[in-house]
């Protein structure tokens, strides 16, 4: 139970800091995961976009609008059932996306620098324990 106290107290520290280091560029957090998502697993219905992203489906119908006008988004049917709307990633949201991940990556590198080469070299060893701790937060 402790060892769990610790280990939620650490990430949410963790969460903090790195959501610091995270470069705003007009987008809000729900938007730039919202983009990455759709980077990562193509396009989604609006509905799936909602529940993933833990927000309303008004307040997700406003995102992917904006992300429209915008252009870093568009709405689509679905090949295989016209009825459906799918939200695809646009080129330039898709540069939005790599542009962010490039800047997030230079300031960590920042941050990483200042450490020593035993912690630098620990949290590489702790990587893989992370990635599959994202894997069961994603099934939920």
């Amino acid at each position: 139970m402790i060892e769990n106290a610790l280990v939620a107290f650490g990430l949410e520290r963790l969460y903090a800091g790195l959501r610091r280091l995270t470069p705003r560029e007009g987008l809000s957090l729900t938007a730039a995961s919202t983009l990455k998502r759709l980077v990562r697993d193509g396009p989604h219905r609006l509905s799936d976009l909602y529940a993933a992203e833990g927000v309303t489906q008004p307040a997700m119908t406003q995102l992917v609008t904006r992300l429209e006008r915008e252009g870093l988004a568009e709405r689509g049917s679905d090949a295989a059932d016209g009825r459906v709307v799918l939200v695809s990633i646009t080129d330039a949201g898709r540069a939005v996306v790599e542009r962010r991940r490039a800047n997030y990556a230079a300031a960590l590198a920042t941050v990483l620098d200042e450490l020593a080469a035993e912690d630098r070299a620990a949290i590489v060893a702790a990587l893989p324990a992370v990635e599959r701790l994202c894997d069961t937060l994603e099934r939920g």
